[in-house]
């Protein structure tokens, strides 16, 4: 009885697969084109539940307008999670179905090519088992290939990774005060800014930190526009081999230092920042007073 109920329940999970390639309403590449806005993940929509951030968009990467038809067609894939084909297949599906939506960026932000290729692999064989082929509409070619903003696997599920040595990334070893070392720096780097962790990730080895926008206080952007380093993300090459506590903790305070190198922000120097209003004011306005 129950071996008969999980299979149809997990044929239910795939009965949208049967619908014909061209009865899908979207086209994921001119979903840009579309007026979205940032809602909060609902509680009931257990497919999402814990993925790592709060708010979505909508319309969503497949098309959907309303949170309702989000919410039905989002629980038709919840039986795959139970399969546990890919330990990514949550991160992959809610980054199509409940996409993090970042107030300061108007365009969305799209599964890495490389996200989709892992789940598709993990799971096409569990699905083959149920007579259901990967969906089209999951074209892993469609999707970015990792040289701008997506969302990257987490590269756990191919073999136990081995513990990270115990060492200080270069740019998080401190040396002494951070508040004296922030001004020391300050002119020899391109850019330097105080802002809150909103996420950070991993994608081939460098660690990707995207910070919270409204938090942000920008002291230096060289070569850099206003706009540009609105909508950027902080690089920490060659990260995921090395510790950096500080920037660990999403809604950690942090100083920055860094470079610009091929289009990309580059921290060079990072410290947990957890002083009072008072003294953050009085920092920045020796900060600014600086000429370099």
């Amino acid at each position: 009885m129950m071996k008969s109920f999980m299979s149809t329940l997990f044929w239910w999970g795939f009965a949208c697969l049967l619908c014909p390639a061209g009865s899908f309403p979207f086209i994921l590449t001119q979903l840009s084109t579309r007026k979205s806005s940032c809602k909060s993940i609902p509680s009931s929509m257990t497919l999402c539940h814990n993925v790592g951030y709060s708010e979505m968009r909508l319309p969503n990467l497949l098309g959907h307008d309303t949170m309702k038809e989000a919410l039905q067609q989002a629980g038709s894939w919840v039986p795959l999670l139970t399969k546990q084909c890919h330990a990514d297949t949550k991160k992959f599906l809610c980054s199509l179905f409940a996409p993090v939506c970042l107030s300061d960026m108007e365009e969305a932000v799209y599964p890495c090519r490389s996200l989709c290729e892992a789940v598709r692999d993990g799971c096409t064989p569990v699905m083959a088992a149920f007579g259901f082929p990967w969906p089209e509409m999951f074209n892993c070619t469609q999707f970015p290939q990792g040289n701008e903003l997506c969302v990257p696997p987490a590269g756990t599920d191919e073999k136990p990774q081995m513990a990270k040595e115990e060492v200080p990334c270069a740019a998080c070893h401190s040396l002494g005060d951070a508040d004296k070392e922030f001004l020391q720096e300050f002119c020899s780097r391109d850019f330097a800014m105080k802002m809150n962790v909103r996420s950070v990730s991993t994608m081939e080895g460098d660690v990707m930190v995207i910070p919270e926008v409204k938090s942000r206080t920008v002291y230096k952007s060289k070569g850099w526009t206003d706009e540009e380093i609105k909508k950027t993300v902080l690089w920490l090459n060659d990260g995921d081999n090395c510790l950096c506590p500080d920037i660990q903790e999403p809604g950690v305070t942090v100083l920055v230092l860094g470079h610009r190198v091929d289009d990309k922000l580059v921290i060079s120097w990072v410290r947990k920042w957890d002083k009072s209003e008072k003294e953050t004011k009085r920092f920045s306005r020796t900060v600014r007073k600086l000429q370099c």
